[in-house]
């Protein structure tokens, strides 16, 4: 089923656009055609932001399912098979499905984008299931004009973390641009959460949504705590202890309480949350690989991390964890082009004892070794280039007490997922 699924998506790669226009205009005209099946959808919520969605949208699907409610789920990327993009209520569309409903859009006759055709199967896959309570949806690029950006009221549009990042789709080239791209163009009837965000850019958030008349709910209504080694949700009703063994970052635990937030919000009770909150992992993000056919290549005293980080904050929030280890740390690195490597790598200032580069397989967008190799030599790092993310972890592999992290780029920890 795996390979149906990889072979497919290859297919498409090949068939659809993956350049970026952003024009709402052809899917819009798609789903006219198909009797707007978005609306159809009860309680959509969208995730926007630059760093946090899919964390957020895994913890509110957790809360809602516990609360025996029933939740459809579209996201970006897939780690590491094409069906993980589309919840559907009690499991993933199979790979029939989504050619079912391709062959639906593609009846319409529209030249839509990969991202587009992605999100018109989703809809009718989501419209298609009975007794559906929520609809999350994540967005791709900024917001204003991505594809999931189709519906006029909302339940909620949840704003996680926004920082610099793909500022080559804005004029001018600022951080107030892509706030104002991401948030000043949200629905005037809904609920609008906003994750914590720095000092700076919280400013700017407020005065671009000052005349909306959504609901805001800023992160200044709750707060995480850190007491005597332990962990706690609150705000002014309730006190929740985040009980976890599988989230270590507090980035991720920031996340965590704000979807704890809205899923109060949403009537999900105390005693559920505080049950889901164990059960709760991010596939991905800051995890530890544990089993699998690349853990049969380290020897007994190392261990394999992952984490798909590629902007400066998010490498911050891993930099952050790693920097409390008290361990030898190496690190294997992998990058797409649209995002800006020697600030990202810089963010990881005396963290790696060595960094060994290596090229996402079949990502035309991907950075090469070699120009990822330079970068890091020339930021002060032992770094060298390998052929493969296998021989990279043998090269490293030793006797020797250590950490190994594969970071830089959730289409290089997908494709490492995919083959473990």
């Amino acid at each position: 089923m795996l390979l149906q699924s990889t072979n497919l998506y290859k297919k498409l790669q090949k068939q659809y656009s993956r350049r970026i226009n952003l024009d709402l205009s052809r899917i819009n005209k798609a789903l006219s055609i198909l009797g707007y099946p978005q609306f159809s959808l009860k309680n959509p919520i969208n995730i926007l932001g630059s760093d946090g969605k899919m964390s957020v949208l895994t913890a509110l699907k957790y809360f809602i399912e516990a609360s025996k409610k029933n939740v459809t789920a579209f996201t970006s990327p897939h780690l590491s098979d094409l069906r993980e993009r589309f919840w559907l209520k009690d499991k993933y569309i199979s790979t029939k499905q989504i050619k079912k409903f391709i062959k639906k859009v593609e009846k319409t006759n529209q030249k839509l984008s990969l991202f587009e055709l992605l999100t018109c199967v989703y809809i009718l896959a989501a419209k298609a299931k009975k007794n559906v309570h929520f609809n999350l949806v994540e967005s791709g690029l900024l917001f204003r004009k991505d594809s999931t950006n189709l519906w006029h009221s909302p339940l909620a549009q949840i704003v996680t973390n926004i920082n610099y990042q793909h500022e080559e789709w804005v004029n001018p080239k600022t951080i107030y641009q892509i706030c104002k791209q991401k948030v000043g163009y949200l629905s005037n009837n809904s609920n609008i959460y906003i994750a914590p965000q720095e000092k700076k850019i919280l400013k700017i958030i407020k005065s671009i949504l000052k005349k909306n008349k959504s609901k805001k709910i800023y992160a200044t209504s709750w707060k995480i705590i850190f007491r005597n080694k332990k962990i706690f949700y609150q705000d002014k009703y309730v006190l929740i202890p985040i009980n976890s063994s599988q989230i270590f970052s507090k980035g991720l635990i920031s996340n965590l309480g704000l979807a704890i937030k809205i899923s109060l919000d949403l009537g999900i009770t105390k005693e559920t949350i505080v049950k889901t909150i164990p059960k709760i992992k991010f596939n991905g993000r800051v995890q530890y690989i544990k089993t699998g056919k690349w853990t049969n290549i380290l020897h007994a005293n190392e261990k394999l991390l992952v984490d798909g980080c590629h902007s400066e904050k998010s490498g911050k929030n891993l930099y952050n964890y790693l920097k409390k280890l008290n361990i030898p740390i190496y690190g294997i690195w992998g990058m797409q082009k649209n995002k800006s490597p020697k600030k990202f790598i810089r963010t990881f200032k005396n963290i790696f004892k060595k960094i060994i580069t290596v090229k996402t397989p079949d990502e035309s967008s991907a950075f090469n070794s070699k120009k990822l190799e330079i970068i890091a030599q020339s930021c002060g790092y032992d770094a060298k280039t390998s052929p493969s993310i296998s021989k990279a972890i043998k090269q490293f592999s030793s006797k020797e007490k250590k950490i190994i992290v594969i970071f830089g780029s959730f289409y290089l920890v997908g494709y490492f997922l995919s083959k473990n």
